[in-house]
């Protein structure tokens, strides 16, 4: 899943432009015959590090179960647990 996610993020930066132009022009003929991959709705926010799509963090970059492990062996600087 990690791979297939960023097959399309390459194919959103690569036809961002053209769709784009497409778009103002009002041309959705065209715009239809491009990769379904290429439309930026199709992305979904996944961890980095397990590539869980669940519980995603955005300003960390990864899920919530991955967090919670990090952070309780210290290897987010900053963060602790609120209670003891």
């Amino acid at each position: 899943m990690k791979a297939r996610d960023a097959k399309r993020k390459r194919l959103v930066e690569t036809y961002a432009a053209k769709r784009e132009e497409l778009k103002k022009a009002g041309n959705y003929s065209d715009l239809q015959k491009l990769p379904k991959n290429s439309c930026k709705v199709r992305m979904r926010n996944r961890c980095k590090l397990t590539g869980r799509p669940r519980g995603y963090m955005r300003d960390f970059g990864i899920s919530r179960v991955t967090f919670r492990e990090m952070v309780l062996f210290g290897l987010i600087p900053g963060v602790t647990k609120s209670s003891f």
